[in-house]
């Protein structure tokens, strides 16, 4: 398999457009819009947290203990603020590789089944291939039964993490062309 400086050196590049730049930043602020809740629910956990060992402090008889319900608040802050986080971390990681190259091969695509390694879930890979067939980059597949082992020539558009964005000039839904504003009603059934 090609090391990513072997893919910069050996393989034809383009940058990202602006369009295409636009859809992961929709996405983006989609998850964004879902991690606003735990971000907020985080705050205020950590605004309780903090009255809960002010009360504790100030002297009254009646607010004896309440340090003792203090950890109980912070580790739910604690754990709201992570969940945000890894919400988020996804569609930043899918940003960031905008700034990177989409690699064009005139090769083939490769499908193959699972293996020992596999994860739970996976159909088994598929993988970009060189014209001299060697292996430029290889993602893992998600469904029901085993992908057969099979060989295509194609023309590619790809992404390092994101996969194969064009399959032969057709897209392959990767970087889907309308992608509604945060992702409301992108999933929509087809009509």
């Amino acid at each position: 398999m090609l090391t990513a400086d072997e893919r910069r050196n050996e393989l034809v590049m383009r940058r990202w457009t602006p369009d295409e730049r636009t859809i992961v930043v929709r996405g983006l602020f989609g998850r964004l819009a879902i991690a606003v809740e735990p971000a907020i629910i985080s705050a205020l956990f950590c605004v309780f947290t903090i009255e809960l060992l002010r009360l504790a402090n100030d002297g009254n008889a009646d607010h004896e203990g309440l340090q003792l319900l203090a950890p109980i608040f912070a580790l739910g802050a604690a754990a709201f603020a992570v969940y945000a986080v890894c919400l988020l971390r996804a569609p930043l990681r899918a940003l960031r590789e905008t700034y990177g190259p989409i690699f064009i091969v005139d090769g083939y695509i490769r499908t193959r089944g699972r293996d020992d390694f596999s994860e739970r879930g996976s159909s088994g890979y598929i993988a970009v291939l060189t014209h001299d067939r060697r292996v430029a980059c290889e993602w893992p597949a998600i469904g029901d039964g085993d992908l057969p082992m099979r060989t295509d020539a194609a023309l590619l558009e790809f992404c390092e993490d994101g996969g194969i964005i064009t399959l032969d000039g057709r897209s392959t839904g990767v970087l889907p062309k309308n992608f509604h504003n945060i992702g409301v009603r992108s999933n929509s059934p087809p009509r």
